[in-house]
């Protein structure tokens, strides 16, 4: 099976709605798997951000009403952002509002800086990895519980009783969830129990073998077959007709080329096509491509028209 292409971005950079909406239609008519973003409320780095932020899960709910094709998803939403309950039922409503197209990233969280500026609890690293677990068993205990059953969990940082688990998503037995991250115990461990898919952000090639190795090894702990496990990979993104365009595309996005080289998927068509191909060689079945620049569309256009078709 080729390695599958999605559009991964970062509105919280400086994004509105309508930024997001031009990218994921352009994605979908350029036959791109997914469109994915980020669930941030600041910007990284210097700027503005304005507009602002939008919410990653309103924003999805208004994109599963305007694409038709296109899987919609977060890589990822914080535990520290929402309540699992709620979370539940907001993930499982944007999927029927999609016809079934959703997925869920989730995380432990790790941006403080945003928490400050908008208010919201940031635990120790222990205590956001335990919440992250109770978030993972919560969202897909509710999905999964048969209809006209109920579901509760007393766990140490949330108590549901007897929850209707309602309402139910449109897949069936649930959305899939993505893992993903550089842990070596516990990341692993809840991927294995968990996860439809592991996805390994932004790593060398090497880097990226050893983490998988890890997850893989835990799934075998966990009795799990391995190949059950989608395994994927972020990367950004700057791809040029010629060393100019190269040159222009990274400048836009305030990067150097040689950084993007060593980094990232970066250079001219030949030389992105090389730096999938490795990773797929490497057992990626999912690419990532972070898009920084949700303006120029041509980027997009140059990797569905040069690269994709190129890979193997």
């Amino acid at each position: 099976m080729p390695v599958s292409l999605r559009i991964f971005t970062e509105p919280q950079q400086g994004a509105s709605y309508e930024d997001q909406l031009a990218v994921a239609r352009e994605a979908e008519a350029l036959g791109f798997d997914a469109f994915f973003r980020s669930d941030h409320y600041l910007r990284m780095g210097e700027g503005s951000g304005e507009p602002g932020p939008t919410d990653a899960w309103v924003t999805l709910a208004g994109l599963a009403r305007e694409t038709e094709r296109i899987r919609l998803g977060t890589l990822v939403t914080a535990a520290t952002f929402r309540l699992p309950g709620p979370l539940a039922i907001a993930v499982a409503q944007v999927d029927a509002m999609s016809g079934g197209r959703v997925e869920l990233g989730l995380g432990a969280g790790w941006f403080e800086e945003e928490h400050t500026a908008y208010g919201i609890p940031f635990p120790s690293q222990r205590e956001r990895f335990e919440r992250l677990e109770e978030q993972l068993a919560i969202v897909t205990g509710l999905w999964e519980t048969p209809p006209g059953e109920r579901f509760s969990h007393a766990g140490t940082h949330y108590r549901l009783t007897d929850s209707p688990a309602l309402p139910k998503p449109v897949q069936s037995p649930r959305p899939p969830i993505i893992v993903g991250g550089w842990g070596r115990t516990r990341t692993p461990r809840l991927a294995a129990r968990y996860a439809d898919e592991f996805n390994v952000p932004f790593p060398r090639l090497d880097d990226f073998r050893t983490q998988v190795a890890a997850v893989r090894e835990a799934c075998e702990r966990a009795g799990r077959d391995p190949a059950t496990m989608t395994w994927s990979a972020a990367l950004v993104v700057c791809c040029g007709e010629d060393e100019d365009a190269v040159r222009r595309r990274a400048a836009n996005i305030g990067r150097e080329p040689d950084e993007l080289r060593a980094n990232g998927a970066a250079g001219t068509v030949s030389e992105v096509v090389d730096r999938l191909a490795a990773f797929a060689e490497a057992g990626a079945q999912r690419i990532y491509l972070q898009v920084l620049d949700m303006h120029d569309l041509d980027h997009l256009r140059l990797i569905a028209a040069e690269v994709a078709p190129a890979l193997p």
